[in-house]
């Protein structure tokens, strides 16, 4: 695979995406409070995990056999981090104080680095 800063990236939010479906509520504690540990939030929390599995999964598999243009996969991760930055944002008044703060700088640095690493792919 060319493209080791590409490859890093993306095997990072990938086995990022592996460990929300199989952990959600040590990984979503923080962001979500004590509502982590519930059945009902941990469905989306796993349907977000997928996302992140699929998006950067999908994006491993493309560039490995077919040396494909990762960029429409960084700008779909792009997307996927400010809706989580915008949906927090959203539910604010329910969340733990730092929530909204903390996933601005989480998800924001994610989009920021997806963004430099589209750039230089």
């Amino acid at each position: 695979m060319k493209r080791p800063a590409v490859t890093a990236v993306l095997a990072l939010r990938a086995v990022y995406g592996v460990a929300l479906i199989a952990a959600p509520e040590r990984l979503a504690r923080r962001w979500l409070g004590p509502s982590a540990a519930t059945g009902p939030t941990q469905v989306p929390l796993r349907a977000l995990g997928m996302r992140e599995l699929l998006i950067h999964g999908g994006a491993l598999v493309a560039i490995a056999t077919s040396d494909a243009d990762p960029k429409p996969f960084l700008y779909a991760s792009i997307a996927g981090d400010l809706s989580d930055i915008a949906a927090t944002f959203a539910a604010r008044r329910e969340l733990p104080g730092d929530a909204v703060p903390a996933t601005a700088l989480v998800a924001g640095a994610s989009a920021a680095l997806s963004a430099v690493v589209a750039r230089t792919a």
